[in-house]
């Protein structure tokens, strides 16, 4: 039914908007990028972001093939990563998360009949995550999953950040 309602791109735009207000509202300061997972090219595509300076709308990173990406892309499986070292260990732009002084990280997949379609990021200075933070990290992750859903349909094989959105 939310599916339906996402019909078009400025309803997506709203709807991440909102799951992105209500992510920082309930979690505090932090980052929040929602992408697509484009599996042939082994690309992520961010379609929102709540620090468009720092991760701009549109931009893109490449995964290989490694744990954090077999767990999170292939399995469909929440990442958990606390303290510096672990972020080290999965993010290639880990100067730029320290910089923006972010210590964890929740990465929720966003699945669509068994497979992943993309993927709901939130950073926090934080240095643990509680087990109630990632269950509502989940829960955000389902809200935004109808208008990832439509920007994956839309965009089959060539996702674009849609326009308007932050």
């Amino acid at each position: 039914m939310l599916e339906a309602a996402v019909a078009g791109s400025e309803h997506t735009a709203a709807l991440f908007d909102a799951v992105g207000a209500a992510t920082l509202a309930l979690l505090g300061p932090g980052l929040l990028t929602i992408n697509l997972w484009r599996p042939d090219s082994r690309e992520v595509v961010r379609q929102w972001s709540s620090d468009p300076a720092a991760y701009p709308v549109g931009g893109s990173k490449r995964k290989g093939d490694t744990p954090w990406a077999r767990q999170l892309l292939e399995r469909c499986e929440v990442f958990v990563g606390e303290g510096d070292a672990a972020l080290a260990e999965v993010f290639d732009d880990i100067s730029t998360i320290r910089a923006l002084g972010l210590r964890a990280v929740v990465n929720v997949p966003i699945g669509e009949r068994g497979r992943c379609i993309g993927t709901f990021n939130y950073l926090s200075p934080r240095s643990a995550w509680q087990a109630d933070e990632v269950e509502t990290l989940r829960q955000l992750a389902s809200l935004a999953a109808p208008a990832v859903a439509h920007c994956h349909a839309g965009h089959a094989g060539q996702a674009e950040p849609l326009r308007g959105t932050r």
